[in-house]
């Protein structure tokens, strides 16, 4: 609810400031008087866009503030998600400066019109005369409708089960996307995966092929100059064992009578036993040294499908194909994964629509019974205030299909004339009858549904006496539950006000300006007479003014 409103220097408003208090507050004043231009300087902290001709004074900045009560309006995530700071009450400010530029604050935090905006349609909901009205809406037509129902619960099931199921169509569709992009490349990772599993690549089975087929190819080479090792060394004349071994004899016949030799000849029978060791194993190793040409073969063979796939996927070991041969594989997995997801959320989405389509049955059944009554109360109403012969009639359509609300799709249907066809509101031209419809509608589901401040402007055009008595005891019912303003010219519908502003002009030296004032009880009956005769107001004026407060 709105708490107070400062405007300054803003078209004949100079500087003024009006409380709002809870129920209903009623502002009258002459025609001209700038009752309207309240109206425009609030559509200013509601995101409506001026410049600077709305300036009272050209060198100076407008400033209009709002301040309101938003603890029962839920607004709290919406304000952190935009970075601005959470308190029960929020200032609203806007400024207009003399270039024209314009900017926005909410609790002190810059912010655009659509933020704005978007803040307005919770905290105010205002009717002129010949606005279009939210009534319109079809999504505020179920909102009512299920209000009425008592759909609160059941709805917010629903609700909850149907972002849910939304999510997961949402999900479904971005994996179906995905495949269907992937389809080409999933043929081609399971190609080159083929192709890397029939290599049967081992690690470390290059560096073995490439070290035996270096052997293989220079064995006959490596044989040769092992046999012409062991022929020096064992098998000629003078070979080099039959040399060691005289030498051996003499150091040894030597050492029998020299210690110092026979250290040395000690040490040389060591080494000449280790050079017959590695006689033996030069033996042995030409003995084991053959050319094997298919083993050749086979081991180039191989090595040739290593390096054909190295230089496929631009690597240069086994191991890096290995790791690549891992990736695919994983990436092959996570398209069979893909897959499996596609089944669960499909058995999910089943499952959600099964069980919205019962929950959208039974919000319909409710929405379904109180169709009647609802209609019959609002012509019965509409009857009451001018509107005898009004037709209207709510169409709730099955869509065959889920939606935010259910299966429904809800329909006003309103003509304000007898035999006149039945129209949608939103095809309606919009009028005072619609003002009185809106007001209708509102007061009937005011106690079950959360509606912002009600601003009604002059929806009282054309009516007066008992009509407009009815007219205000449903705005002062209205006001029991809900904030309510109302711009009005009908004495009857003043008579209700709990807080009643008057409006008027003050002339200065420079120019005319708007001032506004709280009345009090005095002033109230001398307004309320001066609106049913004249100013002054005359005697039975007064007493008629009196008696329509004493039946507030």
């Amino acid at each position: 609810m709105i708490k107070n409103l400062l405007i300054k220097n803003y078209a004949i408003i100079e500087s003024l400031e009006i409380n709002f208090p809870d129920g209903l507050t009623i502002i009258t004043g002459e025609t001209g008087a700038g009752k309207s231009i309240l109206l425009g300087a609030l559509g200013l902290i509601l995101g409506q866009r001026a410049d600077s001709k709305v300036l009272y004074e050209e060198g100076k900045k407008c400033v209009v503030e709002g301040v309101f009560d938003v603890s029962e309006y839920g607004l709290k995530a919406f304000l952190e998600s935009n970075e601005i700071d959470y308190d029960d009450e929020m200032i609203v400010r806007r400024e207009i400066s003399p270039s024209g530029k314009s900017r926005a604050f909410v609790n002190d935090t810059p912010v655009n019109l659509n933020i704005l905006k978007t803040l307005s349609a919770a905290l105010i909901d205002l009717h002129h005369q010949f606005d279009t009205l939210d009534i319109h809406r079809q999504d505020f037509q179920m909102k009512m409708l299920d209000a009425l129902a008592g759909n609160k619960k059941l709805l917010k099931d629903y609700q909850s089960e149907y972002r849910d199921f939304q999510k997961a169509k949402k999900q479904l569709e971005e994996i179906q996307l995905l495949a269907a992009q992937s389809a080409r490349e999933l043929e081609f990772v399971n190609f080159q995966l083929t192709e890397l599993h029939e290599a049967e690549l081992i690690e470390g089975e290059q560096e073995k092929l490439e070290n035996e087929l270096s052997q293989l190819t220079h064995a006959e080479e490596v044989k040769k100059n092992l046999l012409a090792s062991m022929q020096q060394l064992f098998e000629d004349e003078q070979s080099v064992s039959t040399q060691l071994a005289e030498i051996g004899n003499l150091l040894t016949t030597s050492g029998k009578v020299n210690a110092g030799v026979q250290g040395i000849a000690g040490r040389f029978l060591a080494v000449t036993e280790e050079l017959n060791d590695i006689g033996r194993e030069i033996e042995r190793l030409a003995e084991n040294t053959e050319y094997d040409e298919a083993r050749i073969v086979e081991s180039q063979e191989r090595l040739d499908i290593i390096y054909r796939l190295e230089q496929k996927h631009s690597v240069k070991t086994l191991e890096a194909l290995l790791e690549i041969q891992n990736d695919l594989e994983k990436k092959s997995a996570s398209f069979a994964n893909q897959s499996q997801e596609e089944e669960r959320l499909e058995k999910q989405i089943l499952q959600h629509e099964k069980s919205l389509m019962v929950k959208a049955g039974k919000l319909q059944d409710k929405r379904r019974k109180i169709i009647e009554p609802f209609e019959k109360k609002v012509l019965g109403l509409l009857g009451q205030l001018a509107m005898p012969q009004a037709q209207f009639s709510i169409n709730l359509n099955d869509t065959g299909h889920l939606g935010p609300s259910g299966l429904d799709e809800a329909n006003f249907l309103f003509s304000a004339n007898k035999g006149g066809a039945l129209q949608k509101i939103r095809e309606v031209a919009s009028g005072g009858e619609l003002a009185r419809l809106s007001l209708v509608t509102k007061s009937l589901v005011a106690s079950a549904i959360p509606l912002p401040t009600l601003i009604f402007d002059e929806i009282d055009t054309g009516i007066s006496g008992d009509v407009a008595i009815k007219m205000g005891e449903i705005l002062r019912q209205l006001s029991n539950e809900h904030q309510v303003v109302s711009i009005t010219h009908s004495p009857q519908i003043a008579s209700k006000a709990d807080a009643h502003y008057f409006v008027y002009k003050k002339d200065t030296e420079e120019r005319t300006i708007a001032r506004v004032r709280l009345l009090d009880d005095d002033e109230k009956v001398r307004a309320i007479a001066v609106m049913l005769s004249q100013n002054p107001p005359s005697d039975a004026a007064m007493q008629n003014a009196r008696d329509l407060l004493g039946a507030k």
